[in-house]
């Protein structure tokens, strides 16, 4: 003969159906938000591909196929498709990516999927600009062959380290710039720009037969802010010498 559940065990299991019903409510919900953009319609994708030449087999078609096919996948609908084509990847300023980035700015789609890092951005730094303009702008980021998304947990852990990389970066930079300053006082080399050879005379015989500042300018061929400093002080070390 079996014994009747107790009231506690009989909470104790629906505290768990509870439980596993509201986790997979928050899935859902989760997958709901990524695949919905920010105006509450389906995420806007816009798809950015680049290759520096336009010969020897380098085709943009590959990187624009599997970048479609994934926003498919996502159920995300294409909203504008970036193709820089013969253009390397060392400049910053491209047709197509200067095209996108105007583009964020004018909240035209909720998301940028790219086939790799080296195809969107020239070095960590610019990158990580990039992604910090998205993210002000609320937009995600996605490469492909990294599995890079700024819109899970983990992609904005990468987000994070490469925020820090490229600190450290700029540190190490300044650093070596300040020890080279250094190393170079230390040899007795002078810095800044070279001194302009200026004939302070010369400008006050100019001003005494009534030149202006900008003819005395246009002749002696320096600065009109230099040439009134060397006139000042040649004029104070005869008021000097007078006393």
């Amino acid at each position: 003969m079996s014994c009747p559940d107790r009231p506690e065990t009989q909470c104790t299991g629906l505290a768990k159906r509870l439980m596993v019903q509201t986790i997979a409510f928050c899935h859902l919900a989760e997958q709901s938000e990524r695949n919905t953009g920010a105006f509450g319609g389906r995420t806007r994708a816009a798809i950015y591909a680049r290759v520096s030449t336009g010969h020897n087999g380098q085709d943009p078609t590959m990187q624009t196929r599997e970048l479609e096919e994934y926003c498919q996948r996502r159920g995300w609908d294409v909203a504008g498709c970036y193709v820089d084509t013969g253009i390397s990847g060392s400049k910053e300023s491209r047709p197509e990516l200067d095209r996108l980035m105007a583009d964020s700015h004018r909240r035209r789609f909720d998301a940028v999927v790219v086939w790799k890092f080296d195809r969107f951005a020239r070095s960590v730094s610019h990158l990580l600009r990039a992604l910090e303009t998205f993210k002000s702008l609320g937009i995600d980021f996605v490469s492909l062959s990294e599995q890079v998304d700024t819109s899970t947990p983990t992609g904005k852990m990468v987000f994070t380290v490469l925020g820090a990389v490229a600190e450290l970066e700029r540190s190490l930079i300044a650093e070596r710039v300040r020890a080279g300053i250094r190393n170079a006082r230390a040899n007795g080399k002078r810095l800044g720009r070279p001194r302009v050879a200026v004939d302070a005379s010369r400008i006050a015989t100019l001003r005494t037969l009534g030149h202006s500042w900008s003819a005395i300018r246009r002749e002696t061929g320096i600065a009109k802010c230099t040439a009134q400093r060397a006139f000042y002080s040649l004029s104070g070390i005869g008021a000097c010498l007078t006393r």
